[in-house]
């Protein structure tokens, strides 16, 4: 379901930092949007199986579903005909509004909610009206398009908050295997790095539990039991990796590539790039492509 854009899309939700947009089952083009920079609201009508953080939802009928980019997601849709609305939107977009919040607080964005919602009729229809508001306002030139838009972003939101979420059984037919997949998504998700100043906000097991909302030592043992190799493993593997390629194909002073992969001082960062690969950051860096 996951109907996504053009160019034009893409750049003008990057340049605003919002964008409404209408689902539909024959929609010829894909979207494509850097998921782990935008919050979603999305409202769809038919058959859906949700999977969120390490639950899978299933849903018939009409849903609203809140993503949180912090936390991975993604459904299936079952129906071969299905229509909806959907909205992206950065927390800098959101909360430049007087009323706004932090929306990684929210009960309906938080890592151990349940932000699905089954609507009837009625609500449907009232949902369905703030999203084709929604789209009819970005296309204006109205002086306070954005605070208008806001505000039926915050009427979605009270709308859901007044609803009782889905409670539906979780169908994972394997705990380890699907926070395992999880894990890898949102290892994943914090690269590439395309920015210096801003290191990695996960670097250890521990913060990835944390994201996950699992015990440290849960989260090693499925990893273990689903790879054969510890998690931290794979983060450091995955780090490396991303050290080669800035290394390589950028102009970053080895310390703010240090920096920008989560390590306090160059030290540290090239003590554990030569364990890795048995060479410096430097020899890497003389043979730059």
């Amino acid at each position: 379901m996951e109907q996504e854009v053009t160019s034009d899309f893409a750049s003008e939700l990057k340049l605003r930092g919002f964008r409404a947009y209408e689902i539909c089952s024959d929609s010829p083009v894909m979207r494509n949007y850097a998921r782990k920079d935008f919050f979603k609201i999305c409202l769809n009508n038919g058959r859906n199986i949700v999977h969120y953080s390490d639950k899978s939802y299933d849903v018939e009928g009409s849903l609203l579903f809140f993503g949180n980019p912090h936390i991975p997601y993604s459904w299936e849709t079952v129906a071969t005909s299905y229509t909806g609305y959907a909205c992206l939107f950065s927390e800098s977009f959101f909360r430049q509004g007087e009323r706004s919040e932090s929306l990684l607080h929210s009960p309906l964005f938080r890592l151990d909610g349940t932000p699905i919602f089954r609507l009837n009729d009625g609500q449907r229809q009232y949902v369905s009206s703030l999203f084709q508001r929604m789209i009819e306002e970005q296309a204006t030139g109205y002086a306070f398009r954005d605070d208008l838009i806001r505000n039926f972003i915050h009427l979605l939101i009270h709308e859901a908050l007044k609803i009782q979420p889905s409670e539906s059984l979780p169908e994972s037919r394997n705990a380890s295997s699907r926070l395992t997949r999880i894990f890898f998504e949102l290892l994943e998700r914090q690269f590439p790095i395309e920015n210096a100043g801003q290191p990695l906000r996960l670097r250890t097991a521990q913060d990835y539990a944390g994201g996950l909302s699992v015990h440290v030592n849960y989260l090693n043992r499925s990893v273990k039991e689903t790879t054969g190799k510890p998690t931290t493993s794979h983060i450091n593997e995955r780090i490396v990796t991303e050290a080669r390629a800035l290394l390589q194909h950028t102009d970053w002073p080895v310390a703010e590539i240090a920096y920008s992969l989560g390590f306090e001082y160059p030290t540290y960062f090239n003590n554990f790039f030569k364990r890795y690969t048995g060479e410096t950051p430097t020899n890497i860096r003389h043979r730059k492509v």
